[in-house]
C-alpha cells in the first residue's frame, strides 16, 4: 500500500508547471506594432471612401462640378446654381395680412400720444361741467395728483403743468388744501370764518377755478417761485387778495384767471 501512494502522488513542481502553462494560455496576446499600423491604414482608407463616395455620386463626369442628386430632385430642393441665381425673396406681406391691416388711423394715434404726454392723463381740458356754482357735475371735473381734490378741466390741466415744473425745481408736489367746493361746503366755511369767506354761491372755488395753498408754500423760495411762474400757467393771486387789495389778505388763494374772467366771479381789485 505504501508503495502505491508514492506512485499516485504528483510532485509539487509538476503542478506548478501545469498552472503556469494554463495562465500563459489564458493571457491575451498583444498585437505587434506593425499590425496596428496596418489596421490604421485600413480605417483611414474606409473613412476617405465614406467622404468621397457621396460627392462623386453627384458629380458630373465631364466637368467635375456638383449636380443635384436624385434624392434632392425628388424633394424639390434647389441645386447650388439655382440657389445662387434665384430671384430675390419677396418681402411684401401676404395679401390676406395687407388687406386686414388697413391704413393707420392718425387721429387715434395722435390722441393716444396726447394722452401719454398729458400732465393729467384722462383729463380733457375742453370739457365744461354742467351745473351752478357749488353744484357742478363732479364727473366732468378733473382730479388732481393727490387723488381727491378737483378742478374744472382747463384749470386742472394748467395747474398740473405748473406742478410738473414745480416738482422739477423742488422735488415734490405743490401743497394744496382746497380746490372745488360744493355749495354745502361753502356754507359751512362761511359760518366758521365769517367775513374771511365768500358768500355761498359766489366763490370761485364753487366753479372749480380756485385753489388754496398750504401755508408752507406761501413763504420763502417756494412762494417766490410760485409768484414768478404762476402767471405763465394762467394762475394768479388776485388783486383783491393782495395786502393792498380790497378784500382780506389771502396769499394762499390763487385763481385760474382766464376761466374766472369768462365764467367765474371776477373782481378787478
Amino acid at each position: 500500500m505504501g508503495s502505491q501512494r508514492a506512485v499516485a502522488q504528483v510532485p509539487p513542481e509538476s503542478r506548478r508547471a501545469r498552472r503556469e502553462a494554463e495562465l500563459r494560455s489564458r493571457k491575451p496576446s498583444r498585437p505587434l506594432p506593425g499590425r496596428w499600423l496596418a489596421r490604421g491604414g485600413v480605417l483611414a482608407a474606409l473613412a476617405g471612401i465614406t467622404v468621397v463616395l457621396p460627392l462623386t455620386q453627384g458629380a458630373d463626369p465631364g466637368t467635375g462640378s456638383l449636380v443635384a442628386t436624385a434624392q434632392a430632385a425628388e424633394a424639390g430642393l434647389p441645386n447650388t446654381v439655382e440657389a445662387l441665381t434665384s430671384r430675390p425673396v419677396d418681402t411684401a406681406p401676404p395679401a390676406s395680412i395687407a388687406a386686414s391691416t388697413g391704413p393707420v388711423d392718425r387721429s387715434s394715434f395722435a390722441a393716444s400720444r396726447s394722452f401719454e404726454r398729458s400732465p393729467l392723463p384722462g383729463c380733457d381740458g375742453t370739457t365744461r361741467p354742467s351745473g351752478a356754482n357749488g353744484q357742478l357735475a363732479t364727473e366732468d371735473l378733473c382730479t388732481l395728483w393727490d387723488g381727491s381734490m378737483q378742478l374744472r378741466a382747463d384749470a386742472a390741466s394748467s395747474m398740473a403743468e405748473m406742478n410738473l415744473a414745480f416738482r422739477a425745481k423742488f422735488g415734490r408736489d405743490l401743497c394744496i388744501t382746497d380746490a372745488y367746493r360744493t355749495l354745502s361746503e361753502q356754507r359751512v366755511l362761511k359760518r366758521q370764518k365769517g367775513g374771511m369767506a365768500a358768500v355761498p354761491g359766489r366763490s370761485n372755488h364753487g366753479w372749480g377755478l380756485a385753489i388754496d395753498l398750504c401755508s408752507t408754500d406761501t413763504r420763502g423760495e417756494v412762494f417766490d417761485w410760485i409768484k414768478e411762474n404762476g402767471a405763465v400757467y394762467g394762475w394768479e393771486n388776485p388783486a383783491w387778495a393782495l395786502s393792498s387789495g380790497s378784500g382780506p389778505f389771502e396769499p394762499w388763494h390763487w385763481e385760474y384767471t382766464r376761466g374766472v374772467q369768462e365764467d367765474g366771479e371776477y373782481y378787478s381789485s
